[in-house]
Formats: structure tokens, sequence, C-alpha cells
């Protein structure tokens, strides 16, 4: 199974934060649909959200002060002709501040009023049901080995890597699964990205509270079986895991995603140990050390 192509650098497919849409460029498609808008929106970082919340802000009462200059002299108080003014006034009427100082003088501001007023009330429920959306959505701290290594366990080349709860609370019934990603070319010259399941010594947990080390034996019915760190880099080979489990604090689902490129997987070496006892018997979790390996003895 020889690839003779020119090598590219491999760019993972799940990248350190555990998004898959980063690293994969979509063509033919639309890179916004309506319909989408809220999957969108939800999606945003919570610094971009506040930039777009403040510019849909700043424009919206932008154009409604401009349609109050448009009628000219209609409102009480405000200098004719002052943006300024009209702006001021379009963010009082959105906010149904109404200080008083400044209300319609004619028909005609009093329509654009009323359209403003239901135009205010219908965005402000709209940005208070997603901001609730995106800060009740749960989620996982869940931090994963910068570095997979394989090392004999029992006698057996086991591929490991470890995983630890970040928060104080329990992750209930974690479960994880390991999926390993090659380059292969079939008999009839056509590449392909296969996947293929690791099997793993244990791949659930029903408390996950401190640190999890998975395990994945090579042996004959392992697809990593024979292969070399060459092999590894040769095929663009990652090793995908996704975790998943329940929040005991929301009781709600939660996910986790990471990946191994083949530079990430380091061979004859294993995890420093972490977990220690005080004296009165309690455990004691450094985490200061958590990626640290060593070369097998």
């Amino acid at each position: 199974m020889k690839i003779n192509r020119n090598r590219l650098p491999q760019v993972r497919l799940v990248n350190r934060k555990g998004q898959f849409s980063l690293n994969i460029v979509r063509l033919g498609v639309p890179r916004l649909h309506f319909a989408d808008l809220y999957h969108w929106l939800l999606n945003l970082g919570w610094p971009q959200f506040f930039l777009l919340i403040f510019l849909s802000y700043t424009v919206t009462n932008s154009l409604f002060a401009l349609v109050y200059l448009a009628g000219g002299d209609c409102i009480t108080n405000a200098r004719p002709g002052s943006f300024k003014d009209a702006f001021y006034f379009s963010v009082q009427t959105m906010a149904t501040i109404g200080y008083g100082s400044m209300y319609p003088r004619n028909d005609y501001a009093n329509t654009v009023v009323a359209v403003q007023a239901l135009f205010g009330l219908w965005g402000v429920a709209m940005v208070t049901g997603l901001a609730f959306a995106k800060f009740s959505r749960p989620t996982a701290r869940v931090i994963f080995s910068r570095v997979a290594v394989i090392a004999p366990f029992n006698g057996v080349p086991t591929l490991m890597y470890r995983t630890a709860n970040q928060r104080r609370n329990q992750i209930l019934e974690a479960q994880q699964r390991a999926t390993l990603i090659r380059d292969e070319v079939t008999a009839e010259g056509e590449l392909m990205r296969r996947f293929y399941d690791l099997q793993l010594m244990r791949s659930n947990s029903p408390i996950f509270a401190l640190t999890w080390t998975v395990m994945h034996a090579i042996d004959e019915n392992s697809p990593l079986y024979d292969l070399t760190a060459k092999d590894l880099v040769e095929h663009q080979t990652e090793i995908v895991i996704t975790l998943t489990g329940i929040d005991e604090t929301v009781s709600q689902t939660i996910h986790a995603r990471h990946s191994f490129v083949a530079s990430e997987v380091l061979w004859d070496m294993r995890f420093v140990d972490i977990i220690s006892r005080t004296p009165d018997g309690k455990r004691v979790v450094d985490y200061t050390r958590f990626h640290q390996v060593k070369a097998v003895e």
C-alpha cells in the first residue's frame, strides 16, 4: 500500500479546539444560508456576538434617525435637521425610555415611533433569547494530552493518551471512541481516506472526575499492527478522539473532541505518573505534569 504523490504538510481534520469546520474548505455551497442564521449566531464567539449586536443596534438607530429626518421638523424640542438629536430620539424610542424632552410632533412621527417600538420589542426578545441559548449551552472542560504514546503494557505494544476533567464536578457515564484515519490506495489505484475504529481496553467510565489514561492494544486485530512511525507519516495518519458524557451539574450531555496527527504519536515513551497520596491518604493529581512523558526503560 504505497502512496506516491507530492506531500503537503499534514492538516488535522480535528483541530486543538475540537473543531472540524475550520480545517475544511467547502466549495459549491453558500457560506451562510438564511435558514441557518440561528445556528450561525449560536456558533459565534462571545466577542463577535457582542460586536454584531452593537453594530446592529447602531445601524438600526441610524436608519430610523434618517427616517425621522425625512419627515422634516417632526420631533418636538429637536433641532431641525440634526441627525444627532434624531439618533438620540431613536435610541429612546427603541429602548422605551421616553425622557419626555423630545416627543413626536405629528402623525408621521407617531407612525414611525409605533413601528420602531414594535421593532425594538422584537429585537430585544431575539437578542435575549440568543444570549440565553448561548449562555446555557452545556460545554465540556476536558483536556487531552498534547501527545499520544506507544509503549509496552503487559508485554503488548499499546497506544495510550490521557484525558482529564478540569471541572470539580463529575461527568457521568463518560464514553470515549478512537478512530484511525489514514490515506490508502485501492487495487484500482484510487486514493481514499479510510476510517478504522480502535478497540479500547476501557471505553467507558461511570464516574469521570480525575484523569483517565485510555489504551488501545496493538495486536493482530489492530489497524496499527506492524506499522512504524514512518508509515504513519506516509499515510497522513490521524487519530480522532470523541468523548461524551452527562454533566452532573446541568444534567445535560456534553461532547469533547481531539485528534493526534502522526508527529504527535511518540514511540517507546510513556506518561509520567501524576497521582500521589498525602500523608492522610488523600489523592493528589499534579496537572503540571499532565503532558510530560519519559522514555521506556
